[in-house]
């Protein structure tokens, strides 16, 4: 059987981005390209890189400290693009939902939400669709089309910070503090990708965003996580969903490859774990599925000596969704149980639903209605 090719296709003649690059490839690259020596070259990328990153420029004559003919030449041979913004939606609290093309029949939707984290939080995509097949999230039912490049994740940073007009990087008062991959895609399988998206996001010199503020959410690729923790020094989060293998089978179906044991095994050595670094375990509220007193208590007896918080997310529903959201009250008393063990669990409040930017609920327009195909519709025109 062939194996599936999830890279991204590049024209022989394209112009090489330099957006997405890390600091040393782009390096190797200037030197190559000038002839310069090992000094040099790093002193000509530290330049570009500031420009970049910390700057936000997208435009080679922008770069005034260098010189008029190496401009010329970058010119010629590179490109700073971002992806092409399709569309961009505000929800009633704030929330912005993007759409973004990364080239033909490639789209992704990216989130920023305000007031999370030390200021905003920006919620970003791995992969064009998912293979996880998650039964509550709507991502899931779309179809994986391809990974997504460094520059591509990257590329939403800019996209974003675009925006929010926030350039230069580092602003006391930045808008955008901290970096969630929980958009669409699962990052465990794009790693090699994400670890250098990652490295990028957090050079000090440049967007600045610090590895602690960066969290990488998985469904449990079990043979990554240790990986991710070495390369990357992010913030692990699970999506767990269940407290036993046979319902967490039909709700997060990698389950039956990597099931609860070793998954909470592997959470135990994750890389520099401690209450300092502690495991964020998400939990979505499905009425009358895993919401029950006696599972609140068996959440409780799983995660014991895990350093964790546990996120209870309310349902956010999408159409044709085989679920309803636990009513308010039920979620309160599984959050009591939880809190009284000894846990931090915060019941996240749904940002985006008027806008399906909630957690669960995006997908690509590539393969739905526009809204505003829809709402045309609705209206009989």
């Amino acid at each position: 059987m062939p194996t599936l090719d999830l890279t991204s296709p590049k024209a022989p003649d394209a112009p090489v981005n330099l957006a997405g690059l890390t600091r040393s490839e782009l390096g190797d690259l200037l030197r190559e390209t000038f002839g310069l020596d090992e000094k040099k070259g790093r002193m000509r990328a530290n330049q570009v890189w500031r420009w970049i990153y910390h700057y936000g420029a997208a435009d080679f004559d922008k770069m005034t400290d260098i010189a008029k003919e190496m401009r010329t030449v970058l010119k010629e041979r590179f490109v700073i693009s971002r992806p092409e913004m399709i569309e961009r939606q505000v929800s009633n609290d704030g929330t912005r939902k993007y759409l973004l093309r990364m080239g033909p029949g490639i789209e992704v939707e990216c989130v920023f939400i305000p007031d999370v984290g030390r200021a905003g939080a920006l919620c970003v995509s791995s992969q064009v669709g998912c293979t996880l097949n998650c039964t509550f999230c709507h991502t899931g039912t779309q179809k994986l089309v391809r990974n997504l490049t460094a520059s591509e994740i990257v590329g939403q940073v800019l996209a974003v910070k675009d925006d929010l007009e926030e350039w230069p990087s580092g602003d006391e008062n930045r808008r955008l503090s901290n970096i969630v991959f929980m958009g669409m895609g699962e990052p465990l399988y794009n790693l090699d990708n994400v670890s250098k998206a990652i490295e990028v996001i957090s050079d000090g010199d440049g967007i600045s965003i610090s590895r602690r503020r960066i969290t990488v959410s998985t469904s449990g690729v079990v043979p990554e996580m240790k990986r991710l923790g070495e390369e990357t020094a992010a913030m692990l989060a699970i999506s767990l969903h269940a407290t036993n293998n046979p319902l967490r089978d039909e709700l997060v179906p990698i389950n039956r490859k990597y099931p609860l044991k070793e998954l909470l095994a592997a959470c135990r050595n994750y890389p520099g774990v401690g209450n300092a670094r502690r495991i964020t375990f998400e939990y979505v509220m499905l009425k009358d599925v895993n919401d029950t007193d006696e599972e609140a208590r068996e959440l409780v007896r799983l995660l014991k000596g895990i350093p964790a918080k546990i996120n209870l997310i309310p349902f956010n529903p999408w159409p044709g969704a085989p679920y309803e959201c636990s009513s308010w009250e039920r979620i309160e008393a599984f959050a009591d149980i939880v809190n009284r063990a000894g846990y931090a669990s915060p019941i996240r409040t749904p940002r985006g639903r008027d806008i399906l930017a909630a957690c669960g609920q995006l997908k690509s327009a590539s393969v739905k209605k526009r809204a505003s195909e829809t709402r045309r519709e609705a209206a009989g025109v």
